[in-house]
C-alpha cells in the first residue's frame, strides 16, 4: 500500500523536493535559538559584548524572517502537492468506477462510494502534504537536538532519553486500537452518506406517503452507529494522547532533577543548564508533533486503503483478442443462454434464440421470469460464466468483441429513464456529443418533443432538474428516445419503455418507438401485450426458460400461456381471439 501510495508524488517529485529542502532548513533555524541562547549566557553577556549582542540579535531575526518565507512556501506548496495528488486519485478513481461491471453497482450503495471520492481523499490529501513534511522535520529536529544535546553533557542526555523507549512502547500500544477505530468510523461515516443519498433522492416519495419520520428513524441508526464509532475511536485517541503527552512531560521533571542536580555539583555551569532546557524543548516539540501527526496518519491510511479497495475492483475486460464490431446488419442469436446473479439461483436457463436483422423479437411473460436480464446480456451488462452458453452478434461471439464497439450499436430506451442534471440540449446530445444543431433538433423531431422544447423560453437550452424533475414522465421517455434517434444504432433494447405512462402519453410515445424501430433489430419487453402484437416473433419467458415462441396469431391459436396473459388484459375487450 505505501509503494501505491508513493507512486502519486512522482509526477510531483521536484516540488516535494523543494518542499523537503525548505522545511530541513527550517528544521536547521530552529536550532540556532539555543547555541545562541548558550553563546549569550556564557560569553556575549559577562563579557559585556554590546555589539555582539545586537548583531547576533538581528542575525537570528533575519533567519526568522527567512523561516518565515521558508514557512509560506512549504504550507502553500505542500498543499498544493496534496491536492493534485488528491485531484488525480480522484481522476483514476472515477475513471475505474467507469470501467467496473454493473455487479459492483449492485452490491455498493452511491453514498457510500461518494463518501470514497470526497472526505477519504480529503484525509488522504492532507496526509500526502502533512506527512512528508512532518516526519522530515521531526526527524531532522530530533537528530540535531540530541546532538547538541550531547555536546552539553552526554550523561544528562542520557538520562533524559531514557523517557524515548517508553514513548515507543505507549505509541505502538496503543496505534492499533486507533487504526481499527477509526476504520469503523469511517465506515459509518460512510453510511450516514449513503442514507443522505438515498433519503433526498427520494424525498417525493417520503412526502407522499408522509413518511419523514421513518426517514428519520432510518437516519438515526446510522447516525448511532457514527457516533458509537466515533466514541470508540475518541476514546483511543485519547488514551494515546493523555499517555504520550504524560510522558513527554515527564521529560522535563528530568531535566529538572537531574540538570539541577549537575548545576549544584559544578558539572555544567548556568548558560549550558538554560540551554539545555531550551534545546530540550527542541527535542519534545518535534516528538509532541509525531504524536499529533498519528492522528491524521490514521485518517489518511484509512482514506487510502478505502481508495484501493475499489482501485483493486476487477473492471470489466475485453478478451485478449477482442475484434471491434463493425458493418453490423443486427443478427441475434442467444445459444443455451443459463445465467445466474447468485450461484444458488438460476435466472435464465436453455434459452435458444434467433432474431434476424431488422426484425422484432418481443418477450413476455411474468415479472421475474427473465427478460430483462436478457436485454442486460445482450450489451454484456453481465458476462455469461463457463457453461454458460454464448450471444452472437451477426455470426460473432460476445466474447469475442470488444464492449465499447457492442454498445456503440445497441440502443436502450428504458422504463426508468436517467437523465443527467443539465438541459435538454444536454442530454439529447448524450447520444452523439459530436452531433450537429440540425442533426440533434432533426433526432427531436422525431421523438415527437421537438415542439414542447419550441414552447419553452430557453428552448433546448432549458435546465430540466435532477433527472430531469422539471418534465413529465412522458417528455422525460421522448427525450430519452431522441437520445437513442440521436446515437442512431443498428440493434435496439427497449426494456418496458412504455409501461409506466398513462393510455393517451403511450399512443404518442409509441409512435415514436416505431419510428425508432423502423430498420432496427429490436429486442423489445412489454407487460401491456397490446404493444407488441404486431412483433415478427413473440417470446413467453417463465422462470427463466423459453415456453413458447410464435407469432401473435400463432400463439393465440397455441391456447397456451400467452393466450392466458392476453385473455387476462383484454378480459372486457373482443380481441382475445
Amino acid at each position: 500500500m505505501l509503494k501505491r501510495f508513493i507512486s502519486y508524488y512522482r509526477p510531483h517529485k521536484k516540488m516535494l523536493a523543494l518542499d523537503m529542502l525548505a522545511s530541513f532548513f527550517i528544521s536547521l533555524i530552529g536550532m540556532v535559538y539555543p547555541i545562541v541562547t548558550n553563546k549569550m549566557l556564557n560569553e556575549y553577556i559577562p563579557g559585556r559584548m554590546y555589539t555582539t549582542i545586537i548583531a547576533v540579535g538581528l542575525f537570528v531575526l533575519v533567519l526568522y524572517v527567512i523561516r518565515m518565507l521558508l514557512r509560506y512556501f512549504v504550507q502553500y506548496y505542500g498543499h498544493l502537492i496534496g491536492v493534485k495528488m488528491q485531484a488525480t486519485m480522484r481522476r483514476d478513481l472515477f475513471s475505474h468506477l467507469q470501467k467496473l461491471p454493473f455487479s459492483f453497482y449492485d452490491n455498493n450503495e452511491t453514498g457510500k462510494i461518494m463518501t470514497r471520492m470526497t472526505s477519504d481523499l480529503f484525509e488522504v490529501c492532507e496526509l500526502a502534504h502533512h506527512g512528508p513534511e512532518n516526519l522530515l522535520i521531526s526527524a531532522v529536529m530530533i537528530v540535531l537536538s540530541f546532538t547538541y544535546l550531547c555536546t552539553i553533557d552526554w550523561i544528562l542526555t542520557l538520562i533524559v532519553f531514557v523517557c524515548v523507549p517508553i514513548l515507543l512502547f505507549v505509541t505502538l500500544h496503543y496505534r492499533k486500537a486507533m487504526k481499527a477505530a477509526f476504520d469503523d468510523r469511517r465506515k459509518s461515516n460512510a453510511i450516514i452518506n449513503a442514507g443522505v443519498e438515498s433519503s433526498i433522492t427520494g424525498i417525493r416519495v417520503t412526502k407522499a406517503f408522509t413518511n419523514s419520520k421513518t426517514e428519520l428513524d432510518k437516519f438515526r441508526v446510522g447516525d448511532e452507529q457514527f457516533v458509537d464509532a466515533s466514541e470508540r475511536a475518541y476514546s483511543a485517541m485519547a488514551k494515546f494522547f493523555a499517555s504520550t503527552t504524560f510522558v513527554t512531560e515527564v521529560f522535563n521533571v528530568f531535566i529538572l532533577i537531574a540538570g539541577g542536580l549537575f548545576l549544584y555539583s559544578g558539572r555544567i555551569d548556568f548558560g549550558d543548564y538554560a540551554a539545555f532546557v531550551v534545546s530540550i524543548n527542541l527535542f519534545i516539540s518535534p516528538v509532541n508533533t509525531l504524536i499529533n501527526f498519528m492522528e491524521q496518519f490514521q485518517n489518511g491510511a484509512s482514506g487510502f486503503k478505502r481508495f484501493i479497495e475499489i482501485m483493486d475492483e476487477e473492471p470489466e475486460r475485453d478478451a485478449p483478442c477482442a475484434v471491434d464490431l463493425k458493418d453490423v446488419k443486427g443478427n441475434i442469436e442467444f445459444k443455451d443462454v443459463n445465467y445466474s446473479y447468485d450461484p444458488t439461483k438460476e435466472v435464465l436457463h436453455g434459452i435458444n434464440l434467433k432474431i434476424e436483422a431488422g426484425k422484432k423479437l418481443a418477450l413476455v411473460g411474468p415479472s421475474g421470469g427473465g427478460k430483462t436480464t436478457l436485454c442486460h446480456l445482450l450489451p454484456g451488462f453481465y458476462t455469461l460464466g463457463e457453461g454458460g452458453g454464448d450471444i452472437l452478434i451477426d455470426g460473432k461471439s460476445l466474447r469475442s468483441l470488444t464492449l465499447e464497439s457492442v454498445r456503440k450499436n445497441i440502443g436502450i430506451v428504458q422504463q426508468d429513464v436517467f437523465l443527467f442534471v443539465g438541459t435538454i440540449r444536454d442530454n439529447i446530445l448524450y447520444g452523439n456529443p459530436e452531433a450537429t444543431e440540425e442533426e440533434m433538433i432533426e433526432a427531436a423531431k422525431r421523438a415527437n418533443i421537438h415542439d414542447y422544447v419550441m414552447t419553452l423560453e430557453k428552448g433546448y437550452d432549458t435546465e430540466i432538474g435532477e433527472r430531469g424533475v422539471k418534465l413529465s414522465g412522458g417528455q422525460k421517455q421522448r427525450l430519452s428516445i431522441a437520445r437513442v434517434f440521436l446515437k442512431d444504432p443498428a440493434i435496439l433494447v427497449l426494456d418496458e419503455a412504455t409501461s409506466a405512462l398513462d393510455n393517451t402519453t403511450e399512443v404518442m410515445i409509441q409512435s415514436a418507438l416505431d419510428e425508432l424501430c423502423r430498420g432496427r433489430t429490436t429486442l423489445v419487453v412489454a407487460h401491456r401485450l397490446s404493444t407488441i402484437r404486431g412483433a415478427d416473433t413473440i417470446a413467453v419467458i417463465t422462470d427463466g426458460t423459453l415456453k413458447e415462441l410464435g407469432t401473435h396469431e400463432e400463439l393465440i391459436a397455441k391456447g397456451g400461456i400467452y393466450k392466458e396473459l392476453y385473455s387476462l388484459q383484454f378480459r372486457d375487450n373482443d380481441y382475445t381471439d
